[in-house]
């Protein structure tokens, strides 16, 4: 039976990265099961403020954002704010039998007024920063201010939603009294495909995604530090508050013409990126669970990563890909030095692995469950 939802998130591609890719993805596989969808997210210079793609409708609200690739609290504030109208206007004549925020904050508080004014029920969908105990060195105090709050939202939801056993764990900790579900996100393997022509593998190392403290690229730099007499270069693609240090670093260690930072990078051109490499690195300190080490497995590349939440429910150790503890230099140059001195075939088991367990049908169809009966 056809459902009506509403999806809030701050960020909607091109705007963000996993969350906005999630909710684009959940949308597009709810329209295509025959769902009523629609999307409420922030408007950014120029984007048309209601736009109808795949399906489902798109209401993009005025915010104040500098950058595509990422936003300051004082922004996500302003969606905040901005929602709380934006959620009436979106429902007006129309309502949902579900919404699902992505994130608590800033997500959280439209789907509570809506459910408060209008008596829709809400699903909070949690994406891993959210999540109190997350990355605790650059968002304790956030989360010291804004986990009563976060506690509040969570208990008034239908559901809470975590994307990871590991984020669904912190989040059981955070409180209690709430009872966390998980929904994987997934990835379309029919974008992120292996090349259609192979080549003689080379060293090329890739890396995808923000560049921040949690993202650990300064474990991966002295990790490769220690294995100049191999054949390899890095290719790190994202930008983040880290950019300068990394850059100074790379060239204190000596690693300036093997390490490329190219720069954020529009979602359609990514396949490229990952059919271009030969392995993937991941050495995060703290995950919810990583888009782009699914993307890489979905295109067929062996993988390193890191033992931290988020990685560990995709990477099966020694079957599709290598693990090794986080902030660890020397373990996770040897799983380097093991990529590419044996080439172990884990490319063609972590596209399989993501195929089968990681998939957005099942995600969306899993959603839809928690809607009530029109």
């Amino acid at each position: 039976m056809a459902k009506r939802f509403l999806l809030i998130n701050y960020e909607f591609p091109p705007l963000g990265g996993g969350a906005g890719n999630a909710t684009m993805h959940t949308a597009r596989e709810l329209a295509r099961q025959g769902h009523d969808v629609r999307v409420l997210s922030s408007r950014f210079r120029g984007q048309p403020r209601n736009e109808t793609v795949d399906g489902y409708h798109i209401r993009r609200i005025p915010v104040m954002r500098g950058a595509v690739e990422r936003c300051s609290v004082f922004e996500m504030l302003t969606f905040m704010l901005s929602s709380g109208t934006g959620v009436l206007s979106v429902t007006r004549g129309w309502r949902p039998d579900l919404t699902i925020a992505y994130f608590g904050i800033p997500g959280g508080p439209a789907a509570w007024w809506l459910r408060l004014i209008r008596g829709v029920p809400y699903v909070v969908s949690l994406r891993g920063g959210d999540v109190p105990g997350m990355q605790p060195q650059q968002l304790r105090r956030q989360h010291q201010l804004t986990a009563p709050f976060i506690r509040f939202l969570w208990r008034r939801a239908t559901a809470v939603v975590a994307n990871s056993a590991g984020l669904a764990d912190m989040a059981r900790k955070a409180d209690l009294q709430t009872q966390i579900s998980i929904i994987p996100s997934g990835v379309d393997t029919a974008v992120y495909c292996p090349p259609a022509r192979s080549e003689a593998p080379n060293g090329r190392l890739l890396y995808v995604g923000r560049l921040s403290f949690e993202k650990g690229l300064d474990v991966l730099l002295e990790a490769l530090s220690t294995l100049k007499e191999l054949d390899w270069t890095l290719k790190i693609v994202g930008d983040g508050p880290e950019l300068a240090a990394l850059t100074a670093q790379a060239q204190q260690l000596g690693l300036a013409g093997r390490v490329e930072f190219s720069g954020w990078c529009e979602r359609a051109a990514l396949p490229a990126a990952y059919q271009g490499a030969d392995g993937f690195v991941f050495p995060s300190r703290a995950e919810g669970l990583p888009n782009a080490l699914l993307e890489a497995m979905a295109c067929g590349l062996p993988v390193v990563a890191t033992q931290v939440s988020g990685s560990e429910d995709i990477v099966v150790d020694g079957e599709n890909g290598c693990l090794v503890p986080a902030e660890d230099a020397a373990a996770l140059a040897a799983g380097i030095r093991e990529l590419l001195e044996s080439r172990k075939g884990y490319g063609p088991a972590a596209r399989k692995h993501v195929q089968k367990h990681f998939c957005w049908e099942a995600a969306a169809a899993a959603y839809a469950r928690l809607a009530p009966r029109p």
